[in-house]
This record gives structure tokens, sequence and C-alpha cells, in this order.
């Protein structure tokens, strides 16, 4: 009897005219970061998220580094970011010069509790000069409660799994004063690597490229401040770009996938999905279920592994682990409590029937704790 064929959690649906535009930069030798492919990835991003301007970086975590040098954020300011996040984000404070200050999130949404984020910057000594939220698992955070509760600080986006997701209508990655998208191997619209920081401001735009450029004047080897090799190459704007050019018809095939497993689990009492407040328009980037107790998270991606099937723990609470321990704070327990528990299943948008058919089996061939409480 053969093996059944591993599914993955999430790669990259390249059925589109990727090798096409990857032939092109090789026959018209444009293969470095110079070339017509990035700028057009460049325009298609920020006509979708309702932006002046898009920068093409060479990763994510850049285009946040970059958004917040552009923001002014300076050496020793504290910067508030939500305590359940990917590393990257904290770490772009980080390569700014700045300090992390870890705010809790909420268990209606899963993202920066508005709340906590104004209970902060009410106190004369809080030392926070920009708020960084992220949109977790493609789903937006409550943009006109974070904006309110930032006040006149500037707001800066982590979109990186969001492109695609809407808030009341808008795109995700139009509300701050900055948003930052990834291309990483897993999202839904990948480029192999790469980035984009989109905003409206004609000077900062204008300064997130220069710095992008190692801070170049001219043509000549002049440099008029400390830049960073940030750009992204053509060859990563090329893939990027006829993925951009299919996300519609990925999109439509990530929420098939999230509505067959939300039937899989919708009477089920050890499984819960996240959390959908009216005003957000998920882009299912990775279907993900709460289970009851971390033991439990464990035990399922256990029993995936066993039927070939990847499944993974997502987000841990940052300021809980070492390089982020002495870091400032303000938490309700809501993102600890969620660390362990939160399983991502395979969301690839190529996945078919067939391979979900056989995931939503295993689901129900395991059996977790039964909910206590409301999540």
């Amino acid at each position: 009897m053969s093996t059944p064929t591993h599914i993955p959690l999430a790669t990259p649906d390249l059925g589109g005219y990727e090798a096409d535009y990857l032939a092109r930069c090789v026959n018209d030798n444009w293969v470095s970061s110079a070339g017509p492919f990035v700028v057009e990835f460049e325009n298609q991003l920020a006509a979708l998220t309702n932006r002046r301007h898009a920068v093409a970086t060479v990763n994510g975590t850049a285009a946040i580094h970059l958004a917040l040098l552009a923001a002014g954020v300076m050496p020793g300011d504290r910067v508030i970011v939500p305590d359940w996040t990917f590393a990257a984000t904290a770490n772009a404070i980080c390569h700014a010069g700045a300090v992390p200050f870890f705010v809790d999130i909420t268990h209606d949404n899963w993202s920066l509790d508005a709340n906590l984020v104004a209970e902060v910057l009410d106190k004369s000594d809080h030392g926070v000069t920009a708020v960084i939220v992220v949109h977790p698992l493609g789903q937006t955070a409550d943009m006109d409660s974070l904006r309110i509760a930032a006040k006149q600080l500037p707001l800066i986006e982590d979109a990186a799994g969001a492109i695609g997701a809407k808030y009341k209508g808008q795109p995700a990655g139009a509300f701050g004063d900055f948003a930052a998208f990834s291309f990483n191997g897993n999202k839904t619209v990948t480029a192999g690597g790469g980035g984009m920081v989109v905003c409206n401001c004609d000077t900062r735009a204008k300064s997130i490229r220069h710095l992008s450029t190692q801070a170049r004047v001219g043509k000549q080897y002049v440099h008029d401040t400390i830049g960073f090799n940030y750009r992204m190459t053509n060859l990563n704007a090329a893939v990027g770009l006829a993925q951009i050019e299919r996300l519609g018809t990925m999109l439509e095939a990530k929420k098939k996938i999230a509505g067959c497993y939300d039937a899989a689990i919708a009477d089920r009492k050890d499984l819960m999905p996240m959390p959908r407040p009216k005003w957000a328009n998920n882009s299912c980037w990775l279907y993900s279920v709460l289970t009851a107790t971390p033991e439990d998270g464990s035990c399922l991606i256990h029993a995936m592994a066993e039927a070939g099937i990847e499944a993974r723990e997502f987000w841990r609470s940052l300021s809980a682990q070492a390089p982020y321990s002495e870091m400032p704070n303000l938490l309700r327990g809501v993102s600890d409590s969620l660390t362990g528990r939160v399983i991502s299943l395979p969301s690839s948008s190529h996945l078919d029937e067939s391979s979900q058919g056989r995931v939503i089996e295993a689901l129900g061939s395991w059996c977790g704790s039964t909910f206590e409480f409301t999540r």
C-alpha cells in the first residue's frame, strides 16, 4: 500500500505567468533591483491599498523598519506592539534602536487592544512615539478604535499576512500612516521573498525609497546618511506581479477552503474557529483553530503528522520569551492564553478537495478537551 502524499501547510500557488515573467527578466538582463517589474509591482500594490506610494523591499521586516524610521522613531523611543505577533514586528523596532512596548490583544479579534493602548498613552511618562498594529491570520484589527486610541502618534499597520483582507469594506493597508506587507513563500501573494511599504505622504515615501537604496545621492558614490540595502530584485517582483494578477482567484479559493473547515468543526466542543468581527472581511490566509489547552494543540499537531498532514502552532506571547522579557508591557493574559492553542491547518490556495478531505477526516478522528469557557 502506497504512503499518502504529504499535505503541507501553505505552499506557493504558481499557476500564472511567474515563469514567463522570470524568463523575460533573464532575456532582458534585468535581474537586479533596477527593473520594470519592480515599478509595476509597486504600482499594483499602491492601487490595491488605495495609496499614493508603494516602495518594494527585500522583506517584510525591512518594510517595517523603514516605516518606523519614516515615522520619526528614534533610538531609545518606545513603540507599542501587540504581544501576540511574529517576532519580526518587534525585531524591526529593535533594529531602529527603539524599544518594543508589548500590549495585550483582545479575546474578540486577537489583535491589539485599543483600551490598553489608551491606558498606556494616558500616562505622562509613557515614552511611546509610534504604534504598530498587526492584522492576525488575514483578519484586520479594529482600525477605527486604534486610530482614536493612538491619538496623534504615527500608526503603522503590519499587514504582512493580510493582503486582500478588508476592514469595513476598505483594504488592509489603507488605514495607518504607513503599512507593511510581506511576500514570503507562505503568504497568499508570494515573491519568493520581499516586502512593501505603502503610504500617502510624498516626502516620507521619498525618504523610504532613499534609505532603502543605501541613501545614495545621484549616480555618484555620494551618501547623505546611513542607508540600507533593502531593495527588492526584479526577479522577486516578477513573481510577485504574476501573483497579484491572480489575487482574486486565490482569495476565492482560500475562502472556499475556510468555509469547508468551518462546516467541519461547526458542532464540535473541542475546537473553535478564529473570532470574526462583523467589520472584518478575512482574507483566510492561514485557517487556524483554537484548542481548549496547549496540550491539546500539541496533540492535534502530532495527530495530523501521523496522517501525513502538516499543522503548526501559530504565534506565541513574545514578552514571555528571553529576548523580550525585560521590555515594558501591559498585559491582561489574553496573548498568553492563546499560546500553544492556535493551530494552523493546510491552507494553500491550490489545496484540492481530496487533500482537504483528508485533513477534515483526520480532524474527525481526533478528539480534544471540551471548552469549559467561551474562549
